[in-house]
């Protein structure tokens, strides 16, 4: 059965670098539902989209898309937008259609590695920290019953939290081992590379 793999959190959980590492190393392809959604706007961004729309507009294109891509045969690497788990028929089509990992990261920490993101539209408010907060408390629930892993990725790596997909994914069936082992060598064999938030 083909791998597929969608990475849901909160924004700046480290899904798309994370989603990139894991795509490599299994030679898998990598979607980003976002960089998917502004292809199909013409370059528009999601901010420039969500301005001149509004939100429910964005979250109607974003149902559409991660329909469309969960209906690509084949492997398939997912990274999804923060709030693609808002809306119930999203959630069952992720999980339905692909092994769901929740990359949870606690409000303090992202606001850490986004409090000079000017791109991400929720952000753009006066207090972006309690902003955070309100998004995690109504998300994280949705996050967690989406997923069929949940990841902590406090203090990990890329690297780190890449081997423990790779594990859980090895642990529950979904990959042969025999792969995995394939990808740690692959590691060992690469430079080093810093991880990237």
């Amino acid at each position: 059965m083909p791998l597929r793999l969608a990475l849901v959190g909160m924004p700046g959980g480290g899904k798309s670098t994370v989603g990139r590492n894991l795509a490599r190393l299994l030679d898998a392809p990598f979607v980003d539902s976002d960089a998917e959604i502004e292809q199909q706007l013409g370059g528009e961004t999601i901010k420039a989209f969500f301005a001149r729309k509004g939100e429910e507009a964005f979250r109607d294109l974003e149902s559409q898309t991660l329909a469309a891509l969960l209906q690509r045969p084949g492997e398939l690497v997912l990274a999804t937008g923060g709030g693609a788990v808002l809306r119930e028929p999203n959630r069952d089509l992720l999980r339905k259609h692909a092994t769901v990992v929740y990359l949870r990261s606690s409000p303090d920490e992202l606001f850490r590695r986004l409090k000079h993101d000017t791109q991400r539209p929720l952000l753009q408010v006066a207090n972006p920290l309690a902003k955070l907060r309100e998004l995690y408390a109504q998300r994280d629930p949705l996050y967690r019953r989406c997923a069929h892993f949940v990841l902590e990725t406090g203090r990990p790596s890329v690297q780190g939290l890449t081997n423990m997909i790779l594990m859980q994914l090895e642990l529950g069936g979904q990959l042969d081992p025999a792969r995995v082992a394939a990808t740690v060598g692959a590691r060992e064999d690469a430079p080093a590379r810093p991880p990237q938030h």
